[in-house]
């Protein structure tokens, strides 16, 4: 694994070391007394626990699903359900190719969902980006995040891309660990989830063998994470609605506060819809045009995260009023419509100025795009 130094997660004999590393900074310390409810002694009581954490597997199983099912599940969703998962087959290594919502969530509530479910945990790629103070490298390497190197020259960016996808190859089909990584760069910040043909041609990258061959040693699962409330919807719809007015620019400073609202915004209720182990000789059938089958695989795995999907009310809402017809009124209560109404409202004093119709209409298609989506599956 040496060669995989530069990106791989801490192996357990660095994790007690980088724990106490982590403990001794007073920005983690601040973190600590927050999840604690501002209660000093029982952050000081967690600090002398992590301290004597000697492996991933006890520090991710006595800490981290804890504080996941306890302070973000328990306090932030109305529950989270899941499908598919029981047709997995335990003792194998999954490449679970996921939509994209949330920065921190999507990978942590798919992993204590599998933990529940007797499954160890995946490692996950996060890029390099936004690794921005040494604590939250340290904190992500020790729960098996892996790297992924972002803003490279051209050459630089292409070893490293080699270099990742020998990364997954290797923990898949040699170590039978799982990996999580997302369909695309970057969260889905309109609802509409596709798949980067780019990320289909890094996994192949380290392939040795025919593309069907190749792609089959990766047992790529599709996955969609469906989320009633969106955490970040209105700084998501801030960013799209900047982006085409005032050629916004994204700082370290907005990923940060979008990993923070992540965490602590309402959710209401979430889903993980796992998809079936592709069969690429099905997909892609004989051809030979290498182009040709990473858009069937890429159209296949969104088919997959779109069939998957779960639907809330707010979906067939936005639709409605996007249409301006009454297609879902059956499926959406009064209560649910008047909280949507609220949250339109809230979304328009928030971002404020400019145009309240355009920002109204990018919140609209980023709940509806979902039903849209999985419209053109059926």
């Amino acid at each position: 694994m040496k060669c995989y130094d530069e990106i791989r997660p801490y192996n357990d004999d660095e994790v007690n070391h980088y724990l106490n590393i982590m403990l001794q900074d007073p920005v983690f310390q601040e973190v600590l007394l927050h999840i604690s409810d501002g209660n000093a002694e029982k952050a000081k009581m967690t600090t002398q626990l992590l301290s004597k954490v000697e492996t991933r597997r006890e520090l991710q199983h006595t800490f981290v699903r804890p504080l996941i099912d306890d302070w973000i599940i328990a306090r932030t969703t109305s529950g989270v359900t899941h499908t598919g998962l029981d047709k997995l087959d335990k003792s194998k290594g999954y490449l679970f190719v996921s939509n994209h919502r949330d920065i921190i969530l999507d990978s942590a509530i798919m992993n204590a969902t599998m933990v529940g479910q007797g499954m160890e945990t995946t490692e996950i790629a996060i890029g390099d980006n936004l690794l921005i103070y040494d604590w939250i490298h340290h904190l992500v390497k020790l729960n098996g995040a892996f790297e992924v190197k972002r803003n490279l020259p051209v050459r630089e960016l292409l070893m490293a891309s080699k270099l990742m996808s020998s990364y997954i190859r290797k923990r898949i089909s040699e170590d039978n660990i799982s990996i999580w990584i997302a369909q695309r760069e970057g969260r889905t910040k309109d609802g509409n989830d596709q798949t980067q043909h780019a990320l289909l041609k890094m996994f192949n990258l380290s392939n040795k063998k025919g593309l069907v061959e190749g792609f089959e040693e990766l047992d790529i699962v599709p996955l969609a994470i469906s989320y009633e409330r969106e955490p970040c919807g209105i700084s998501k719809v801030e960013e799209l609605y900047k982006k085409e007015s005032e050629g916004f620019e994204k700082t370290q400073k907005d990923d940060l506060m979008s990993m923070a609202l992540g965490l602590t915004k309402p959710k209401g209720r979430v889903h993980l819809g796992f998809g079936e182990p592709i069969n690429v000789k099905e997909v892609i059938g004989d051809s030979d045009n290498a182009n040709a089958n990473y858009k069937l695989l890429a159209d296949y795995i969104d088919s997959q995260v779109y069939s998957n999907y779960k639907l809330f009310p707010f979906n067939y809402l936005a639709a409605d009023l996007l249409s301006g017809k009454q297609e879902y009124s059956d499926k959406i209560d009064d209560a649910r419509r008047e909280k949507f109404m609220e949250m339109l409202e809230d979304l328009v004093s928030t971002i404020g100025g400019g145009d309240a119709e355009r920002q109204k209409q990018l919140f609209l298609e980023m709940y509806a795009n979902p039903l849209l989506n999985q419209h053109k599956t059926k």
